[in-house]
């Protein structure tokens, strides 16, 4: 995933219309498994690694700790995301075929330079 959007989201959509993969699901989209604010599809996210320098959600998004930093979408942490599936924290794209598409299926690019520590603490992207 990379990213994720949080409680602080006030549902603008400015984000949406930057994402170059179309990972971000506004209010109100059946997949979007939460009422309020634009969910972050994590199976989808690539952190606009090969699209641009940096997020273009956060830099579009005008509300501050609205978009932050999350684990790497990477083998390395399959068990983090298929807990937060477990849990309802994600809503991970189930294929017809491949199944849930947990990064052991499709693992996703990131930026390699955010450290693990900024990750965990769930930074704000902004302040790349």
């Amino acid at each position: 995933m990379a990213v994720m959007i949080t409680d602080e989201c006030i549902v603008c959509d400015a984000c949406a219309q930057e994402c170059p993969v179309a990972a971000i699901l506004a209010d109100g989209d059946e997949k979007n498994p939460f009422d309020e604010k634009y969910y972050v599809k994590p199976e989808s996210c690539v952190e606009c690694v090969g699209h641009a320098d940096a997020p273009r959600c956060a830099e579009a998004c005008p509300t501050e700790g609205a978009i932050v930093w999350d684990m790497p979408y990477t083998t390395d942490y399959e068990a983090y995301y298929t807990a937060g599936h477990e849990s309802g924290t994600y809503a991970i794209r189930e294929h017809k075929k491949k199944g849930i598409m947990f990064p052991s299926v499709k693992a996703q690019p990131f930026m390699e330079n955010i450290d693990i520590a900024t990750r965990e603490a769930h930074g704000n992207v902004g302040n790349f």
